[in-house]
């Protein structure tokens, strides 16, 4: 059964579909990261044809940069997300066979329908991980995979004690430690992989834009300060941990694989 959305959900999604148009142009880690997963799908397909003729839900596709990958691979793919600013931006492409606005933790589809299911950084948004998981799993065939990435406690670290140390509060979201995310796919055979991905910014305007310009800042819920002034800004920066490359932050990128028996 599809069940309507939360507010929380209606907020991602409309945070997400702000960001739509200028998404492609920066996000770099999400685009690496996705990269390497489907590095990591394609070594793990048995037969020399890879991705051709293989049934696909992106599910999470945002502006569909991977649907349009795989799609060229020779995959059909449906291309799902929660915003449907993103999909509109996928769909302007041709970046998929098809589209659909829908929930990961609330599929409109029938059991076993696709091949192999991919989700590049989206399972982080979903209220409960398991049951989202549950969800792919139902939806995958037979014999077929699962392949996501999310991230795991300690991303964005280095904001979240900068925040901290100037008004103690965190400003970031949660996320599971990998040990949680772990024991959330105990029920499947599968292989996960923590890699922590660190990204330099030359300022701290630059950092947050990298995260606004994404969408993501919904990391930042439960924000109590109001707007961001300029003695704020000078604040958090001076409280920001400085090295030799600039200003890192840190993402637990967490990789896997569910094998659908």
């Amino acid at each position: 059964m599809v069940l309507p959305l939360s507010d929380e959900k209606q907020k991602i999604a409309l945070a997400f579909g702000r960001a739509a148009k200028r998404y492609d142009a920066i996000a770099h880690y999400q685009q690496n990261s996705g990269h390497q997963l489907l590095n990591l799908l394609t070594s793990t397909l048995s037969n020399s044809h890879n991705l051709h003729a293989k049934k696909v839900m992106d599910a999470g596709c945002g502006t569909g940069f991977f649907s349009q990958v795989m799609s060229e691979s020779g995959a059909d793919v449906m291309a799902l997300d929660l915003a449907s600013g993103m999909l509109e931006v996928a769909r302007s492409k041709g970046a998929a066979a098809g589209y659909i606005c829908a929930d990961m933790e609330s599929l409109p589809f029938d059991n076993k329908v696709f091949d192999i299911v991919f989700s590049n950084l989206a399972l982080q948004w979903c209220g409960n991980l398991k049951d989202a998981l549950s969800e792919l799993y139902r939806v995958t065939k037979l014999g077929g995979v699962i392949a996501f990435t999310t991230l795991a406690q300690g991303s964005l670290s280095e904001l979240s004690l900068a925040w901290t140390a100037l008004d103690e509060q965190s400003h970031v979201n949660n996320f599971l430690s990998y040990q949680e995310i772990a024991e959330s796919c105990q029920t499947w055979r599968h292989q996960l992989m923590l890699q922590p991905d660190k990204l330099y910014y030359p300022d701290l305007t630059s950092l947050l834009n990298s995260l606004k310009g994404i969408g993501a800042t919904h990391l930042t819920a439960g924000r109590k300060g109001g707007l961001m002034t300029r003695q704020k800004l000078n604040q958090l920066a001076s409280a920001y941990p400085m090295s030799n490359d600039g200003l890192v932050l840190t993402y637990q990128t967490v990789f896997g694989i569910i094998y659908r028996d």
